[in-house]
C-alpha cells in the first residue's frame, strides 16, 4: 500500500479473486439501494467479482437466479429509488441449519466468501450465526459429497460487514441508520401538511409514526415540528402524565394558539408496560377537555418515497467503506456513523446492546435504556433538549438565509427563557442592531417556527466595523449581557470585529457565540451548517427531475451550476448524493485538459445503455470556464454521440422548508450555545455587572468529526482563507474520489481515515450518580 505524507491511498489494494455477495434483508429502508449501488461499483472497480442476492437470506437459500453476478450498467438509475430494488424478505428457511447448509452451497459454488449485509439487528444477528457455523457447514458439504475438500480449504472463512439499514434508528453503536433521515423527511412533509388544516380548524391533531421499540423517529420529528406532547417507548411518562399532558395543552389554546401536534411512537408505554395508544390518546384529550381531535397514522408512507441527500451519502460512504473493509481486513463487523466520521464496531457487540436495550426496557430499567441507545449526537441529547441567573442575551441572524435558522432561534430563546435569562430579538443582523430594531421576545413569540424557512428575524450581509459605537450605544441601552450569532462567513467576521473592538467598547466585553448557518457550508471550524442540507436536497431533488426528463430521449448530458460561492461543498456532495459525473469546483483547479477527458469519458458511457450524464459546476470555480462556456464545450464535442442542457439552480437552494436534519441540528446547537452562554455568564458575573475579555469568551460552536466544539474564534483566524472565504481545510474534499470511482474513473483516494475497528463500550453511571439520580 503507498505511503505519503502519511497519507495511506487504496490504489495498491486489489480484489482480484474475490466475490462479495450483497444483499437487503428485513424491512426497507430508503436508501439501500444507494448502498447496494456503493458496494458493486467499488467491488468492480476493485477488480473482485459482486453478486447480487434477491430477496435477501430467501434468495441466499433458494440459489439459482437469485445470486447473479452485478454489473456497472445495472446499478444504474438505483440511488434516488427507494425502498431495495434487490428485494427483501423474511427468511424462515435461514433460521434453520438446513437451510444455512442450502446458502453456504449456493455461496461455494461461486466462491463467495465475502459478504455484505443491509438490515436491521436480526438481519445481522444471521449473517454472525452464518460466519460462525461456517467450518463446519463446509464440513457437511464434503461429507455430503457436495463439494470437494479443495474448495472447502479454498473457502474456509466467511468475512461478514453489516449496514445497518432501518428507518428506526434501533441499532446501538451508530449515530443514524440508514433510512431514519428519509422517514423523518415523510413525517415532517406530513406534519407540515396537517398543520395548515390544524389551525384553519382549531383542531389537535395526534400522530402515529413508527417505532416499536424504539422512541426516535417520534422524538426527532416532535423535536423538528415543535410537538406539544410525545411519547416514547424508552422514557415512559410519569403517573398522571394524562393530567399533565391536558393542561399543557388548554394552556396552549389559552394562550391563542389554534391547534396542538401531539406525537405517539407506536410503541408507546407506561411506567407499567402497558401500551399507549394514538386512539387512547386522542380519547383522553376528547373527554377532558373537548378539544376538536384527530388521529392520523403514517404507518408505511414512511418507508416509502425518494430516499433524502443525507441517506444517499451515507449509504454511499457506508458502502464503499464496507469494501475497504474486505479488502483490508479479515474483520466481521459493522460500519457505520459516529458525528461525521466512519467507524468500524464488532458485529455482535452492536447486537448485543441492541438487545441490552430492550432487556433494560422490559426491566422497567427505562434511565439505563435511554443511556444505551446512543452516543455522540446521542439519543440521550435530543430528550435533554426536548425537556429543557436572569442574564439579558440578544440573539440575531448575519449573512444570507438559511433553512433552519428560525429553529435554531426558536431553540435558543426557550432554553434561554428555561434557564432564567430574557431573551431579546435583533432584526436584519448588525444593522438592524445598529438602529435599535431590538425587542423582547418570548416564549409564544417563536411558536410554530421551526418549520419554515429563511430567516423570520431578516438577516443582512452588513458587517458591524462601521456601526460599532450606536452597537455598543444599543447594548448598553438594553443592557445585552450575551450575544447569540447565528449566520454564515459574515456571522464569522462579524464576531471577529466585535472582538477587535473590545479594547474600546466595554459594552463589548460579553459571551459571545456563533452557530454556523449557511448554505455554502463554509464556516471555519465546523464540518456542517445549518441549512447546508436542505440545499443538498433541493438539489438532488432537481437533479432526480432533470434525470427523469431525459428519461427514454436520446442520449444527453445535464450541465447544473449550484451556489456555494468559491466552496465547492454542494457542488462535490450534491455530485455524489445524485450520482454526477463530475463536479467542477473552485478548490480542485482544472483546466481544458481536464474538460476534455470529462467529455471523451461520458463519450464511452452514452456507448453503452447508460443514457443521462450530469455535470455540476460550483458558482465560482473558475471565471473562465464558466457554465455557459462549459455547455457549449461538451454541445460542440459531443455531436452525434449526446446532446447537452444546462441549468442554473440559484436562490432555490436557499428556499423551501428546512429538513429534518437541518431542524433538529439548529435546534440542538442552538440549546448547547446557550447553555455555553449561561455558563460563561455565571463565570464572569462580577460586583453587579458582566465582563467577559479572554480568548474564550467569543466562540464558534462547530461540529467536528464525533462532537459539538466550542473554539475561540481567533484560534480559527489562521485556519481561514479570508479572499475567497473559506476554511483553508476541508473535510469534504476527501468523498470527491468516491464520486469518480463511482462515476467510473480512475483515481487516488486517501482511505488513512477511514473507520478504524472499536469497540462498544457501556459507560455505567457510578455508584455515586446512580444515588443522586434515584
Amino acid at each position: 500500500m503507498a505511503q505519503t505524507d502519511n497519507k495511506k491511498f487504496f490504489e495498491n489494494l486489489t480484489g482480484a479473486g474475490k466475490a462479495i455477495a450483497v444483499l437487503t434483508s428485513g424491512g426497507d429502508a430508503q436508501g439501500m439501494n444507494a448502498a447496494v449501488r456503493a458496494v458493486v461499483r467499488m467491488g468492480i472497480y476493485v477488480g473482485a467479482k459482486v453478486y447480487f442476492v434477491h430477496e435477501g437470506y430467501q434468495g441466499m437459500v433458494d440459489g439459482g437466479d437469485n445470486i447473479k453476478e452485478a454489473t456497472w450498467e445495472s446499478v444504474s438509475s438505483m440511488l434516488q429509488m427507494g425502498g431495495t430494488v434487490i428485494g427483501s424478505a423474511r427468511c424462515k428457511d435461514f433460521r434453520t441449519h438446513e437451510g444455512r447448509l442450502k446458502a453456504a452451497h449456493n455461496l461455494v459454488q461461486r466462491g463467495i466468501t465475502n459478504l455484505c449485509v443491509i438490515g436491521g439487528d436480526g438481519s445481522l444477528t444471521g449473517a454472525n450465526i452464518f460466519r460462525e457455523e461456517w467450518s463446519g457447514l463446509l464440513a457437511e458439504l464434503v461429507q455430503q459429497g457436495l463439494i470437494d475438500e479443495e474448495a472447502a480449504q479454498k473457502y474456509s472463512a466467511l468475512h461478514i460487514v453489516g449496514m445497518v439499514g432501518s428507518i428506526d434508528n434501533d441499532f446501538c453503536g451508530t449515530d443514524m441508520t440508514i433510512g431514519t433521515d428519509s422517514a423523518l423527511h415523510r413525517i415532517i412533509e406530513v406534519v407540515d401538511a396537517i398543520m395548515t388544516t390544524a389551525q384553519s380548524h382549531q383542531r389537535t391533531f395526534v400522530l402515529e409514526v413508527m417505532g416499536r421499540h424504539c422512541g426516535y423517529l417520534a422524538l426527532v420529528s416532535a423535536l423538528a415540528c415543535g410537538a406539544d406532547w410525545v411519547l416514547i417507548p424508552e422514557m415512559p411518562p410519569e403517573d398522571g402524565w394524562e393530567e399533565k399532558m391536558c393542561q399543557k395543552l388548554s394552556a396552549k389554546r389559552a394562550g391563542m394558539k389554534r391547534l396542538n401536534i401531539i406525537i405517539v411512537a407506536e410503541g408507546a408505554i407506561d411506567r407499567n408496560n402497558k401500551a399507549i395508544t394514538s386512539e387512547h390518546v386522542k380519547n383522553l384529550v376528547v373527554q377532558r377537555l373537548g378539544f376538536d381531535t384527530r388521529v392520523t397514522i403514517l404507518g408505511h408512507v414512511q418507508r416509502g418515497g425518494t430516499p433524502s441527500a443525507f441517506d444517499r451519502l451515507l449509504a454511499s460512504r457506508m458502502g464503499v467503506e464496507a469494501v475497504l473493509v474486505l479488502l483490508e481486513t479479515t474483520a466481521n463487523c459493522v460500519v457505520s456513523l459516529c458525528g461525521n466520521q466512519s467507524v468500524q464496531l464488532p458485529l455482535m457487540e452492536c447486537v448485543q446492546m441492541t438487545q441490552e436495550v430492550q432487556k433494560a426496557m422490559d426491566e422497567k430499567r427505562f434511565e439505563e435504556a435511554v443511556r444505551l441507545r446512543g452516543r455522540c449526537v446521542s439519543y440521550a441529547s435530543n430528550i435533554q433538549t426536548y425537556l429543557l441567573s436572569d442574564f439579558n442575551v440578544a440573539v440575531l441572524n448575519v449573512g444570507a438565509p438559511a433553512a433552519g435558522m428560525n429553529a435554531a432561534v426558536r431553540s435558543a430563546v426557550r432554553v434561554g427563557i428555561s434557564e432564567g435569562h430574557k431573551m431579546f430579538a435583533v432584526n436584519d443582523g448588525f444593522e438592524g442592531f445598529s438602529k435599535g430594531q431590538i425587542r423582547e421576545i418570548k416564549w409564544a413569540d417563536v411558536g410554530g417556527w421551526t418549520g419554515q424557512g429563511g430567516s423570520l428575524l431578516g438577516t443582512k450581509r452588513t458587517l458591524p466595523a462601521k456601526h460599532i459605537d450606536k452597537i455598543a450605544e444599543q447594548m448598553r441601552k438594553y443592557n445585552i449581557n450575551a450575544l447569540l450569532v447565528i449566520g454564515g462567513f459574515e456571522a464569522f467576521l462579524g464576531i471577529m470585529e466585535l472582538l477587535a473592538a473590545r479594547g474600546t467598547y466595554d459594552e463589548l466585553c460579553v459571551p459571545m457565540v456563533m452557530v454556523p448557518a449557511t448554505v455554502s457550508n463554509n464556516v471555519p471550524g465546523s464540518d456542517l451548517s445549518i441549512g447546508a442540507d436542505t440545499a443538498l436536497n433541493a438539489i438532488t431533488d432537481t437533479c432526480d427531475h432533470i434525470k427523469q426528463s431525459a428519461s427514454g430521449t436520446k442520449h444527453r448530458v445535464f450541465i447544473i451550476e449550484t451556489m456555494g460561492g468559491y466552496c465547492g461543498y454542494l457542488a462535490s456532495v450534491g455530485g455524489l448524493a445524485a450520482g454526477a459525473d463530475a463536479a467542477y469546483i473552485f478548490e480542485e483547479p482544472f483546466d481544458i485538459r481536464d474538460l476534455q477527458s470529462n467529455v471523451e469519458h461520458l463519450t464511452e458511457k452514452m456507448k453503452t445503455s447508460i443514457q443521462r450524464g450530469l455535470v455540476l459546476r460550483n458558482e465560482n470555480s473558475n471565471e473562465n470556464y464558466t457554465t455557459d462556456f462549459i455547455y457549449q464545450l461538451y454541445s460542440e464535442e459531443g455531436k452525434g454521440v449526446f446532446d447537452c442542457r444546462k441549468n442554473v439552480l440559484g436562490h432555490m437552494q436557499q428556499g423551501g422548508a428546512p429538513s429534518p436534519f437541518d431542524r433538529n441540528f439548529g435546534t440542538k446547537i442552538a440549546a448547547k450555545a446557550m447553555q455555553w452562554i449561561t455558563k460563561k455568564l455565571n463565570e464572569s458575573y462580577r460586583k453587579g455587572r458582566v465582563f467577559a475579555n479572554t480568548e474564550d469568551s467569543a466562540c464558534l460552536l462547530g461540529m467536528r468529526r464525533r462532537a459539538m466544539v466550542f473554539q475561540p474564534v481567533v484560534q480559527l483566524k489562521d485556519k481561514t482563507d479570508f479572499v475567497h472565504r473559506i476554511p483553508k481545510e476541508q473535510w469534504w474534499l476527501k468523498l470527491r474520489p468516491l464520486m469518480k470511482i463511482l462515476a467510473k474513473y480512475k483515481t487516488s483516494y486517501d482511505v488513512s481515515d477511514s473507520g478504524q475497528l472499536e469497540h462498544v463500550v457501556l459507560n455505567r453511571p457510578k455508584e455515586s450518580e446512580a444515588m443522586a439520580a434515584i
